[in-house]
């Protein structure tokens, strides 16, 4: 199989995971930057180019799009499956799961817990935002990763002056509760297909209250409950992902997701775990090739 992974950087971690895990089962493996695509339309004839050339004879694409660059690595996606590529994260859940508060809006109406959560959408409302959520609350940019653009705010003062900060920028601005008894800590479930495939705690350093490895926070292997397990795989699937990291915390009130991560990194999971996701991955990808083919030899048939 032809597989071509959509990813800025050649070099990181997880695009070279990935690298080794396909050309380990034998398939032809290439690396194409998504930021410097071009997208061609044209009647019967959509194309994706690289550096002025057509990406051809491509069976299958495994997205790494980072979220400065989400609209354009969309449309490339979208692009390939006008080609009828098979894709290991479609467009339209990309986009979805990108939208945090789209994503928490689509989760808690179906049942599935989360903190309760507000778009700023009103300065002027603040005062009754900040009685309902109580202090200290987290404010998020919507486009924040690694815990950038995350703020615990102690008092109305520090919460109304950083979302004045993000406001004279035109951010988008979410207020959540502060879930106290997760003590720094959360839950990383990674799903592939409909399988929890690897599963890790993450603890924050002393004195921070974000989990992210990226600052600083231990990973270490953790034993999903069946509610836990059954809630990471529900939320995937409302989101149209096959490949998630689904970021969870544990609560008095059961799990509360807080984000559905649709371009997890694989480093800091596979490294704690020891499991090869990337591998996992790759067997989703053959596996959708297969059915693809499987249906056009029956569309071929059925045209006769």
């Amino acid at each position: 199989m032809n597989i071509t992974i959509l990813s800025r950087g050649s070099y990181l971690y997880s695009t070279q995971s990935l690298l080794r895990a396909g050309e380990a089962r034998g398939h032809k493996m290439d690396i194409v930057d998504h930021a410097r695509c071009n997208i061609m339309c044209a009647t019967n004839d959509p194309q994706v180019l690289f550096e002025g050339e057509r990406v051809d004879k491509v069976d299958a694409i495994i997205p790494r799009i980072g979220a400065s660059v989400t609209e354009h690595g969309a449309a490339v996606v979208r692009q390939f499956e006008l080609k009828k590529v098979a894709t290991a994260t479609l467009s339209d859940a990309l986009l979805e799961a990108r939208d945090k508060f789209r994503s928490l809006q689509k989760l808690s109406a179906n049942g599935i817990g989360v903190p309760r959560s507000f778009l700023v959408s009103d300065t002027n409302d603040l005062p009754w935002l900040y009685q309902i959520l109580g202090f200290p609350l987290i404010i998020k940019l919507l486009e924040s990763t690694h815990g950038n653009g995350v703020i615990l705010a102690d008092n109305s003062q520090t919460a109304g002056s950083v979302i004045d900060a993000f406001s004279s920028r035109r951010e988008k601005v979410l207020l959540q509760e502060f879930v106290e008894e997760a003590s720094g800590e959360d839950i990383r479930a990674f799903v592939v297909g409909k399988e929890v495939v690897a599963t890790m705690r993450r603890q924050a350093e002393k004195g921070e209250f974000r989990s992210n490895l990226h600052r600083g926070a231990t990973g270490h292997i953790v034993e999903l409950t069946t509610e836990e397990r059954e809630t990471a795989l529900k939320a995937t699937r409302l989101l149209g992902l096959d490949v998630a990291g689904v970021d969870m915390l544990r609560s008095k009130n059961g799990p509360l997701i807080i984000e559905v991560n649709a371009s997890p990194g694989l480093e800091g999971i596979e490294t704690v775990t020891g499991i090869d996701v990337a591998g996992k991955i790759i067997d989703l990808v053959e596996q959708k090739v297969r059915t693809a083919r499987k249906y056009k030899i029956y569309q071929e048939k059925m045209k006769k």
